[in-house]
């Protein structure tokens, strides 16, 4: 996983763990929650607290298989001290794929 930081990149782990825990196929209203709470509340929980704070209670197994869908497709990132961000920015991508090449 990339870390994001104001000085360089740098390589961090962020386990979810889905094979060792009970986990549960998440419902897409479930997934777009956990989504959109990230995306107001950018860079301001851990993991954990991450968890603690979604205004929807839902089993830890659920929200492991959540995060990972949301960082394999590169939405989500963590910084160096262990705070979840919210990378995801298609008016960028739009701009790149746009770009003209010669």
């Amino acid at each position: 996983m990339i870390i994001l930081s104001s000085d360089k990149m740098e390589q961090k782990e962020l386990k979810f763990n889905i094979e060792e825990i009970i986990t549960r196929s998440p419902r897409l209203e479930t997934v777009i929650m956990v989504e959109q709470f990230i995306k107001e509340n950018n860079g301001e929980f851990r993991k954990t607290e991450l968890f603690n704070n979604i205004p929807k209670k839902i089993m830890w197994g659920t929200f492991n298989v959540i995060l990972k869908y949301l960082y394999e497709n590169n939405k989500i990132g963590i910084d160096k001290e262990g705070f979840i961000i919210y990378i995801w920015n298609p008016e960028l991508i739009q701009k790149f794929l746009n770009k003209k090449r010669y």
